[in-house]
């Protein structure tokens, strides 16, 4: 973060672990999540989401905007809603269709947000569930701007 004044990685609090972000993944209710359209402007939408444990994972309607940009384009940007502790991925975005897959999401959603939604429901004909694998991620703790920014990259 040039110019930004931020701390090296050994100064101030010194940099977060990946458990950080992954605490904030599972407890996050909302997600803003952002493709980009077929033109190449952005689209932003908010989602439920759940984190799998190597990936989040979402469910979206076949023919909404989303799904139609994220056939043109799977690169995406997932973030927490909370801006003073986000947790900001990006990677690609895959369509899930492995029954097992489906049933574990539907599970992780039925448990986070208290619904009582069966497999059926994730029927990829009407609803794709959709997984994105960080391929990078951002972190920071808003008590500690200078010294806690975090950057974390996987393999692809």
């Amino acid at each position: 973060m040039p110019g930004y004044g931020i701390l090296g990685a050994d100064e101030g609090s010194g940099l977060l672990p990946w458990a950080w972000a992954v605490e904030r993944l599972r407890a996050a209710r909302n997600f803003w999540l952002c493709t980009v359209r077929p033109d190449g402007r952005p689209h932003a939408m908010p989602v439920w989401g759940a984190w799998s444990g190597e990936e989040l994972m979402f469910s979206s309607s076949v023919p909404s905007r989303k799904m139609v940009n994220l056939r043109a384009n799977p690169n995406v940007v997932v973030t927490t809603e909370e801006a003073e502790e986000p947790v900001v991925i990006e990677g690609t975005a895959k369509v899930v269709t492995e029954p097992g897959a489906l049933q574990r999401f539907i599970d992780l959603v039925n448990a986070k947000y208290a619904t009582g939604y069966r497999v059926d429901f994730l029927d990829p004909v009407v609803n794709a569930t959709v997984a994105v694998r960080p391929q990078r991620a951002f972190g920071m703790r808003q008590g500690d701007f200078t010294g806690s920014p975090t950057r974390w990259s996987f393999g692809t």
